[in-house]
């Protein structure tokens, strides 16, 4: 009786070794990067247990020889980072989906001025809450303000040149706003840009009305996801130039 229990146990113990390395197997997987419903370039991910590593392509994909039980860690600049540890389900799933997170980066302020706190309102030269014009938008104010101006202007086409100087200057303030956030490398290596072609795409993305808002309200975040995608249109028009 004693020879069966023994035989018992070792047989058992055999078949747990046995069915363990079954699920130890690794086995490549391919994967797919998201941040919302956009699929993410240039996620670094790496196997923990390994040490093996790999990068997100353009369509957000990546493969890696992973096992049941292993730690990938994914992580980003603009991403928060991620830990999953794969299951036996995700080894025998056809396409690992990963939802990753944006991070809330707010842009860093340019102090124009340190004694911020002396202002026309402050020192009771203008009233608080007065709309305060810049120097294009006050020409137009000027050649606006009376019905005969707004006559005599709409005949001359003045009225219609300054805004197109309104316009002019409001790009200028998103070209210093984009060469502030963005240098030279980030257009050239992150978004293979051209070096010769970056002022190109710097006025094609202000001319982008929703990445001209993400970068009026400091929205970096915003910034950095549309920036990608109208590199990867400015390209394919690059490419259809040639």
């Amino acid at each position: 009786m004693r020879i069966n229990n023994i035989t018992y146990i070792t047989l058992l113990f055999l078949f747990v070794q046995i069915s363990f390395a079954q699920k130890a197997v690794p086995k490549e997987i391919s994967g797919q990067i998201f941040e919302q419903s956009t699929a993410v370039e240039g996620v670094n991910i790496i196997n923990n247990t390994t040490q093996v590593t790999a990068v997100s392509d353009e369509n957000g994909m990546f493969s890696l020889v992973i096992k049941e039980g292993d730690v990938l860690v994914f992580s980003a600049v603009n991403l928060e980072a991620l830990k999953r540890r794969i299951t036996a389900e995700d080894m025998n799933a056809t396409l690992l989906q990963i939802k990753m997170t944006a991070k809330e980066i707010e842009l860093k302020e340019v102090v124009v001025n340190e004694n911020a706190n002396i202002t026309a309102e402050n020192l009771g030269i203008i009233p608080y809450g007065q709309k305060k014009y810049t120097p294009a938008e006050r020409k137009v104010y000027t050649a606006t303000s009376t019905s005969v101006d707004k006559l005599l202007n709409k005949i001359s086409g003045r009225t219609a040149m300054l805004k197109k100087e309104v316009n002019v200057e409001k790009k200028e303030m998103l070209f210093a706003k984009m060469e502030y956030l963005f240098d030279e490398n980030y257009y050239t290596e992150r978004l293979k840009i051209p070096t010769q072609d970056i002022k190109g795409f710097q006025l094609y993305c202000v001319d982008d009305a929703e990445f001209a808002v993400s970068l009026n309200t400091k929205n970096k975040t915003m910034s950095m996801f549309l920036i990608t995608d109208l590199a990867r249109k400015y390209l394919i028009i690059l490419e259809n130039e040639k």
